[in-house]
C-alpha cells in the first residue's frame, strides 16, 4: 500500500531466514528470539527511519535504534537462566542506556513496564502478554503525556494494545493476539501521515508536520512485528 507522501505502508524488511515454530507462550527462548529480530529488522529499516524522521526530527530515529537493539542483544548475552520477565526488562535498561533522544526513555520505560507486568518466573500466556502491552503503553503515556492522534509512537502502540487485549478475551492464542496487535500498529502508524504533531520536536514545525508518518510509530510497529515474527505467526 502507497500512502500519500509516496511511501510504503510498512518498513521494508526482508522475509526471515527461517520461520519458527509457533509459540504458545512469552518464554525466555521467545524473548532471545524476538530481540535478535529486532535486531535484524532495525538494521534493514535504518535508512527508512531515519528518512523519516529527517522530514521532521533530527535524522538520527533509525542510527538510534539500530545502537539499541545491539545494546540489548548484549544485554540478553549477559543473562543466564532469567525469567521472559527479567529478559525483558534488560532489553528496557539496555534502551534506556543506549538510545539517544526522546526515543530511549520512551522505549526503555515500555520495555521496562512490559517485564514487570509479565509473570515473575512463569511463561505468559496470551492474556498476560496482552495486558502487559496494555501495562507497557500506560507507563509510555504518563512520561510522555501523548495521546492518539498526537503523531507519536502512541499511535501505533495504543491500537496495538487494544486489540490484543479484545483478542486475548475473545479466546485467541498467541499468534493471533500478535497478528492482530501488529496489523493495528501498522493502521495506526500509516495514520499518523495527515497528522500535526502535538509532541516531541515536530510539534515546533507545525503544519509542516503533516504529510509524514511519525519515525516512532513506525518503529513501534517494527518492534511489534519483530516479536510477531519471532512467535512464528
Amino acid at each position: 500500500m502507497t500512502i500519500p507522501n509516496g511511501t510504503s505502508r510498512s518498513p521494508t524488511s526482508p522475509g526471515p531466514t527461517s520461520v519458527p515454530p509457533p509459540a504458545h507462550h512469552l518464554d525466555p527462548v521467545l524473548v532471545h528470539r524476538w530481540i535478535a529480530e529486532l535486531d535484524r529488522r532495525l538494521r534493514a529499516s535504518e535508512a527508512r527511519l531515519t528518512e523519516l524522521d529527517a522530514a521532521i526530527g533530527d535524522a538520527d530515529h533509525g542510527a538510534n535504534m539500530t545502537r539499541g537493539a545491539r545494546a540489548a542483544l548484549t544485554a540478553l548475552g549477559e543473562q543466564e537462566e532469567a525469567s521472559a520477565a527479567r529478559l525483558v526488562s534488560a532489553v528496557g535498561y539496555a534502551l534506556s542506556r543506549s538510545v539517544g533522544g526522546a526515543s530511549g526513555p520512551l522505549y526503555g520505560t515500555w520495555f521496562t513496564a512490559l517485564g514487570r507486568s509479565l509473570p515473575e518466573q512463569d511463561p505468559a500466556d496470551p492474556g498476560q502478554v496482552a495486558r502487559a502491552l496494555v501495562a507497557a503503553l500506560e507507563a509510555v503515556q504518563q512520561l510522555g503525556a501523548a495521546e492518539v492522534g498526537d503523531k507519536t509512537m502512541v499511535d501505533a502502540l495504543a491500537p496495538a494494545s487494544r486489540r490484543a487485549l479484545e483478542a486475548a478475551d475473545s479466546g485467541a492464542d498467541l499468534a493471533g493476539v500478535l497478528r492482530l496487535a501488529v496489523g493495528a500498529a501498522e493502521d495506526g502508524a500509516v495514520a499518523t501521515v495527515p497528522l500535526r504533531a502535538r509532541r516531541g520536536r515536530a510539534s515546533y514545525l507545525g503544519a509542516r508536520s503533516e504529510g509524514h508518518q511519525d519515525p516512532g510509530a513506525t518503529s513501534a510497529a517494527i518492534v511489534l512485528d519483530a516479536l510477531r515474527t519471532a512467535a512464528g505467526a
